[in-house]
């Protein structure tokens, strides 16, 4: 299987929304659950999006991942590779994005990497450097706590610098809107300064098809779903995409089985989420202090489970109010009880698959990882979007069966997401 355009995806719910932006653009893919066994057949595609978990890992160990993937997706074609980050840019001092984005340019033999974070559809730009979440800057809006990265600095360029090795530069609105042309000239301009990275503003759409266009022609670029959707324009007017092959109706041929949702997220719109799913469906609202405490929250919540899915759809949430995560936080400490919620709505979800559900919806990056990882799922086919940023997935090469499911990152999704997501698994 040759492909034309590779990514690593930091996180898993990340590498879905990737995945549905390429597929939307005009490029068949697939996302891949870290460097696939050489057994696994994967479809005929153009791009193929590796799933990893690396982005609050330490950064060496983040960084060797990446570039494992890199290798691997280059011996497969992949002439650029998209280092796949989050739109909120979330990250702490250490890395990890400076760190595998220097990583990832001294695999690929050096040169300027383009970075930016901006999505437009998603609200997200970045202008002066600086990120905006929906006209906020990023320091004073909602997604600036973060859990496990909180984010209280917009300024891109300052917040990559204390990230990297290298000097980090700006590439501005304007000079982005005078054309490739003009782009290219900085970034050379940038090279002889000895920038390894450079922050790119971007406020509309038209703004990323020129970043793509640039990018193309570089090994490596980081950035969020906004920029593969630059990547994939850019591939699709180079009139380099192959007809034939998987298409999203494959990702969507009904599974049968029960329903279930199971929800890991602590953010707003997650939680408002759950509010708007209890008017239709019953819902259990973990407690996270018993979670932490021992295993008979998991036993009760099965048991719950169990009584109530074969009638229809369940949803099962460790979900809590910012308070009472500081509170766990500041008790049981941060990466400690992010872990401990992460591991049990993973068991919960394998249960759930144990006892017939096949049509799964997943709320939170982390949770949706260790789930899948739990799960053992190597791949999935995708499917058509839910919401912005949020496909159907199909999996492929799973042992359980073919599965339908939605991986959302906490913030993605309208109030009714998690039944608009159950209409779509047939």
């Amino acid at each position: 299987m040759a492909i034309l355009l590779g990514s690593i995806a930091d996180d898993y719910t990340g590498a879905s929304d990737l995945a549905n932006t390429l597929t939307k653009n005009g490029l068949r893919t697939v996302q891949t659950v870290g460097i696939p066994d050489p057994s696994l057949a994967l479809p005929d595609v153009d791009a193929v999006v590796v799933s990893l978990k690396i982005r609050s890992v330490p950064a060496s160990e983040a960084v060797t991942a990446a570039t494992s993937a890199e290798r691997w997706l280059r011996q497969r074609g992949a002439g650029h590779v998209l280092y796949k980050i989050c739109s909120t840019f979330d990250s702490t001092d250490a890395g990890n994005i400076g760190p595998v984005t220097e990583g990832l340019s001294d695999a690929a033999g050096g040169g300027v990497v383009l970075v930016t974070p901006a999505f437009p559809e998603t609200g997200r730009t970045v202008y002066f450097g600086h990120l905006f979440v929906g006209g906020q800057p990023l320091n004073e809006s909602p997604l600036k706590d973060h859990p496990l990265n909180p984010m209280h600095d917009a300024n891109l360029v300052r917040v990559l610098t204390r990230q990297s090795r290298n000097a980090v530069g700006l590439l501005d609105l304007t000079t982005i809107t005078a054309g490739p042309g003009a782009v290219k000239a900085r970034l050379d301009a940038f090279r002889t300064a000895g920038c390894t990275a450079v922050i790119a503003d971007a406020i509309f759409e038209r703004d990323l098809e020129t970043l793509g266009e640039v990018a193309l022609e570089t090994p490596v670029s980081t950035g969020a779903s906004g920029l593969g959707l630059g990547l994939a324009r850019a591939l699709v007017r180079s009139g380099r995409i192959s007809s034939g092959g998987a298409t999203t109706a494959d990702a969507i041929r009904p599974v049968g089985g029960l329903s279930a949702i199971v929800a890991g997220s602590c953010s707003k719109a997650t939680l408002d989420q759950l509010d708007i799913a209890e008017r239709s469906m019953p819902v259990l609202r973990l407690d996270p202090e018993r979670l932490l405490a021992g295993p008979d929250e998991i036993a009760a919540a099965i048991t719950w489970a169990g009584e109530r899915i074969s009638a229809g759809p369940v949803v099962i949430a460790a979900s809590a109010a910012p308070e009472t995560v500081s509170r766990l936080q500041s008790i049981y400490g941060r990466e400690a009880s992010g872990h401990a919620i992460e591991t049990v709505t993973s068991i919960i979800a394998t249960e759930l698959v144990e006892r017939g559900v096949r049509r799964l919806v997943v709320a939170g990056g982390e949770t949706s990882g260790a789930a899948v990882d739990r799960l053992a799922i190597p791949a999935f086919l995708i499917g058509p979007e839910i919401a912005p940023g949020v496909p159907v997935l199909r999996t492929v090469g799973n042992a359980q069966g073919d599965m339908l499911l939605a991986l959302k990152s906490g913030n993605f999704g309208g109030e009714d997401f998690f039944a608009a997501a159950l209409a779509m698994m047939h």
